[in-house]
């Protein structure tokens, strides 16, 4: 069996992030994500473990790290780059497939860019894409990546209430491999901010069928439950959380802890951001 690393996959790593897909942006811990870039000029630092189990198998992700980079106005540049494991849990109504040996190591890393290409309006959200590439970085034949690159196409929206914040959205994943298959997903979450230090948020997340290979064989349909912790005296530093379960499909679990980082230049608004952002005639071009 051929598993794929899931895109937010329980952890090993916890001991280590806990001394460790944002609205911040949203993104992590949820697996619904956001159309919002960092910020020009500034970065996020993630270290995380994740997991993701069905009853074939329990795929989990860590020490992993995140780096995002606001390269230019509304475009941000995105990478993580992970170890992991994977644990075929051996029961015989899902042999062959979910039958062999564990294995930990280096798994297939990412890469992508962020876009938001309709800034937020009082009566429409913002929109953006965020295509991310799988790169074949993990060893196929132990299990620990799909031995090709595949490619995530989604499109994000977000709208902010008060202290309230909405995110939505679906994509396509398109994965060349060998009993492999394409799928769609779909996730929409709201998030509150409880007082200056604690969000809570809830999401429903769905996606397709994921191949024979892949532990996710079957569609599954998720509500997971997490959160920010805001540290006192260290605005720019968080603690992130979430679990959930299938509530629809195939039974699957998911689960996400780790420490964030943020930092950048002054947030007065540079040239480039005052052009983007400049009043338009709309007679004129």
């Amino acid at each position: 069996m051929k598993p794929r690393w899931s895109y937010l996959p329980l952890i090993f790593f916890m001991v280590l992030v806990c001394s460790p897909r944002a609205l911040h942006a949203q993104g992590p811990p949820y697996q619904t994500d956001d159309p919002v870039p960092v910020d020009y000029q500034h970065f996020e630092f993630y270290i995380f473990g994740a997991a993701d189990g069905t009853p074939v198998e329990m795929d989990s992700t860590g020490p992993a790290i995140e780096f995002n980079w606001g390269a230019v106005p509304r475009v941000q540049l995105h990478a993580v780059l992970p170890l992991g494991s994977i644990h075929p849990l051996n029961h015989p109504a899902y042999s062959p497939q979910g039958q062999g040996p564990g294995a930990f190591g280096l798994i297939d890393s990412e890469v992508g860019v962020k876009v938001a290409f309709i800034k937020e309006s009082p009566h429409f959200p913002q929109v953006g894409m965020f295509p991310m590439f799988e790169l074949p970085t993990g060893d196929y034949d132990r299990g620990l990546g799909v031995g090709k690159v595949y490619y995530k196409i989604p499109l994000w929206l977000q709208k902010n209430e008060g202290d309230w914040l909405f995110d939505g959205g679906a994509g396509y994943a398109v994965v060349p491999q060998e009993d492999y298959r394409n799928y769609a997903y779909t996730g929409w979450l709201v998030k509150r901010k409880l007082n200056e230090r604690l969000e809570l948020g809830a999401e429903v997340f769905a996606h397709g069928g994921e191949g024979i290979a892949a532990p996710q064989f079957q569609a599954s349909t998720l509500v997971d439950v997490g959160g920010y912790y805001h540290f006192k005296n260290h605005p720019g530093e968080q603690f992130l959380f979430c679990y959930g379960h299938s509530v629809a499909g195939q039974t699957e679990n998911y689960a996400y802890v780790g420490m964030y980082w943020t930092w950048g230049k002054s947030d007065k608004p540079d040239a480039a951001m005052l052009w983007l952002n400049r009043p338009r005639n709309i007679n004129s071009f």
